[in-house]
């Protein structure tokens, strides 16, 4: 190895093999950098310490790092950090890889077409022994909003056209996609709400997400629709989404994000006829390719002083 003034530290509050597994992962794409769990870590190498790459990590470990310049995390989703490292002065770099858009949108349109073609339906059919065919809706009649128009959101609405689905999309800021209504604020999102036959949630949790599809929202929705959240659980508040099912205001919801994971085993959301429930599964974070996304972003940073965009703590991401 090259001889290194300066260190990597690996700093997660994963199981020891789920670390280990990222440490071999990263070392692999890095090997010229030397790159050690913060707990193994002696205060002269900790002082060593430039970059910080992180999952989830103990704001106490990261203060155990004097030097830190900047910290790459390892997910997508950083509405976590941005709690608990409050105050935190560094940059922080979320991981953008295309590979998560492309699981995801594969994911968002699985999902939509389970609803579209009402498997739930014939699922509970066959329970019941029962031999009944339904009404079938073509993709083109089915009308897709799509809450959040980031890297995920984009993909997915992208491959839901692709089948031919109806889809328009909603942001918080405007956003303009080819051949795509886009709409933006308050008033664009009653619209969208309003002609969503199926909505699909991927917004990042931020002070303005939660809790932002509560009874009044989902009481905009067309008369038996259906929901997907593969965002963040608290984004819907789960009491009016229940309320909403039994009154047959939503046909079927598909959640794959929870207030409290995992899914504790009391709530009624296991059970609920009108719920599919999915242990967190929509986009798994590839270690390989985000090991090399991490590598490319250090090199840069080693050879030029560049570092990719930080979140931004006031938006929240």
């Amino acid at each position: 190895m090259s001889s290194h003034h300066n260190l990597i530290a690996l700093v997660t509050r994963q199981a020891p093999e789920a670390e280990k597994a990222w440490l071999d992962t990263l070392r692999n794409a890095m090997p010229h950098e030397v790159i050690l769990p913060v707990q193994e870590m002696s205060d002269a190498e900790r002082a060593q310490a430039d970059i910080a790459i992180v999952a989830n990590p103990d704001p106490a470990d990261l203060e155990l790092l004097p030097n830190l310049v900047w910290v790459h995390s390892l997910w997508a989703g950083v509405e976590r950090l941005v709690m608990e490292l409050e105050g935190f002065d560094r940059p922080i770099v979320r991981l953008v890889d295309p590979k998560l858009s492309e699981t995801m949108a594969e994911a968002v349109l699985a999902w939509t077409l389970y609803l579209s073609r009402d498997m739930p339906a014939y699922a509970s059919q066959q329970r019941q022994k029962l031999w009944q065919q339904l009404d079938y809706r073509a993709a083109s009649d089915t009308r897709v909003g799509v809450l959040g128009l980031g890297a995920l959101g984009s993909a997915a609405s992208k491959l839901l056209k692709q089948v031919g689905f109806d889809v328009s999309g909603w942001s918080r800021s405007p956003k303009d996609i080819a051949d795509m209504i886009c709409y933006s604020g308050d008033d664009g999102l009653r619209q969208l709400l309003g002609h969503s036959d199926i909505l699909v949630c991927l917004l990042p949790l931020t002070a303005d997400t939660i809790g932002l599809l509560n009874a009044e929202k989902l009481a905009l929705l067309p008369s038996r629709s259906g929901i997907i959240n593969f965002a963040r659980g608290k984004v819907v508040v789960t009491a009016d989404l229940i309320q909403a099912l039994e009154s047959e205001k939503i046909k079927h919801a598909v959640l794959d994000v929870f207030d409290a994971e995992p899914l504790g085993d009391t709530s009624p959301l296991w059970s609920h006829p009108g719920v599919t429930v999915l242990p967190h599964i929509s986009a798994p974070t590839n270690a390989g390719t985000a090991a090399a996304i991490v590598a490319g972003n250090i090199g840069r940073y080693r050879k030029r002083g560049e570092l990719p965009a930080a979140i931004d703590f006031s938006r929240g991401y």
